[in-house]
């Protein structure tokens, strides 16, 4: 995308250099990363990324903002996962973008989903920080403009956004990152990043327990009381595990939400077909199609809340949309297929890129980090790129 520093990068390009990048992420996390990183940055216009983040903050604007929408998505929320004390924004979001050409041959973001939940918020500044000193590239030309913060952010004032966002005026101590089982996560390096960068706890949902009102944990024998939650788990996660809680979502208890649970139903794709705006693809409830259309080919099939691509269907056939049975079709919708354009040049040729913009909202909705996947396979998740190179998680980086 800024093909002078692709050519550079490609050029001084080693598997011994990748080999020591890989380790040092390892070091850095004090785990080993179990997806798989890619083993470039991507190099990406100032100007488009924050063209992503204009139109991600319009899409959110447009769902937060509308008392109709708010009504509307009332229905997204499983009554047995409702949480009392509705914050009246949610504190983070994430808005993904494909690239795709139009008809005059630009290349213009288009919405993949949205959803208001905690991505990798500690990781992501640490991948971005780790392809730059390790490969050198501040030693490339233009390489010490190379920035990866949105909105003017650096290290220091990222960090104490994070801090107010995830702590507030907690009490670190009394503060946790909440998730199911958090040691067999895939996204382990992401909590132990967040405990180092802001003093807080991991702790696994299943150990936390309830007296009155007030939530606590034992650690070295002792309760230890808590105030606040940065909530990791998923929903359907917990239900497809069918993971057993000694509390209540519904529970009005006396702690605080780092990002409040009922945004992660109102803004994901359940939203998708309410937006109106030139990056969103047609959508459409399944349960609202008046028939099914006869290509197919040029959609994908998605249920509402699942996560890294578990259950999406691309190209489905007459057969996979009539055996979602009737009473479950309002939990799934069609979206036009967006056909990415390959973007980043490899020595494995061109692969497409998805973007993924991060927001904090406290004072006001910000955009603060992004999030690569590269792929050339029908989809950017790991399951539709195997046994390939130059995919994988990967970090913009823009010149300032």
């Amino acid at each position: 995308m800024i093909p002078s520093l692709r050519k550079q990068f490609n050029q001084a390009f080693t598997p011994e250099k990748y080999k020591a990048f890989l380790a040092h992420m390892d070091a850095m996390c004090g785990t080993q990363v179990e997806f798989r990183l890619s083993e470039t940055p991507c190099f990406f216009p100032k100007a488009l990324l924050e063209k992503m983040a204009e139109d991600g903050e319009e899409l959110i604007r447009q769902l937060v903002e509308s008392p109709g929408y708010r009504a509307k998505s009332e229905s997204s929320i499983p009554p047995e996962f409702r949480v009392p004390n509705e914050s009246p924004h949610p504190m983070f979001v994430q808005v993904d973008f494909g690239l795709v050409r139009d008809a005059a041959g630009e290349l213009r973001p288009k919405l993949v989903e949205l959803q208001a939940f905690p991505s990798l918020y500690a990781y992501q500044s640490a991948l971005a920080s780790a392809y730059i000193d390790v490969y050198g590239l501040n030693r490339f030309e233009s390489g010490n403009n190379l920035r990866y913060f949105l909105s003017g952010l650096d290290q220091t004032s990222y960090r104490e956004l994070l801090r107010r966002a995830v702590v507030g005026d907690c009490d670190p101590e009394k503060t946790i990152l909440m998730e199911i089982h958090p040691r067999q996560q895939k996204t382990l390096p992401d909590f132990l990043l967040t405990e180092k960068m802001l003093g807080i706890r991991t702790v696994d949902i299943v150990d936390i327990k309830k007296e009155g009102p007030r939530l606590y944990y034992e650690r070295d024998g002792k309760r230890v009381p808590i105030e606040r939650i940065y909530n990791r788990t998923i929903v359907d996660e917990l239900q497809r595990k069918n993971v057993g809680l000694n509390f209540d979502w519904r529970d009005d208890l006396e702690v605080e939400w780092a990002g409040h649970p009922n945004w992660y139903f109102r803004i994901s794709k359940f939203s998708i077909p309410y937006l109106k705006h030139e990056s969103v693809p047609k959508t459409w409830f399944l349960d609202r199609l008046d028939r099914i259309p006869d290509d197919l080919q040029n959609y994908a099939l998605k249920p509402l809340y699942s996560f890294a691509g578990l259950g999406v269907v691309i190209a489905p056939t007459k057969d996979d949309v009539q055996a979602i049975p009737p009473a479950k079709r309002g939990e799934y919708i069609l979206q036009e297929r967006l056909h990415f354009e390959p973007v980043i040049e490899t020595p494995f040729g061109a692969t497409k890129a998805e973007v993924r913009v991060m927001y904090i909202w406290l004072d006001r909705l910000q955009p603060v980090l992004t999030i690569i996947r590269m792929g050339r396979g029908l989809m950017m998740g790991v399951d539709h790129n195997k046994n390939m190179e130059w995919v994988g998680a990967s970090a913009a980086l823009f010149v300032d």
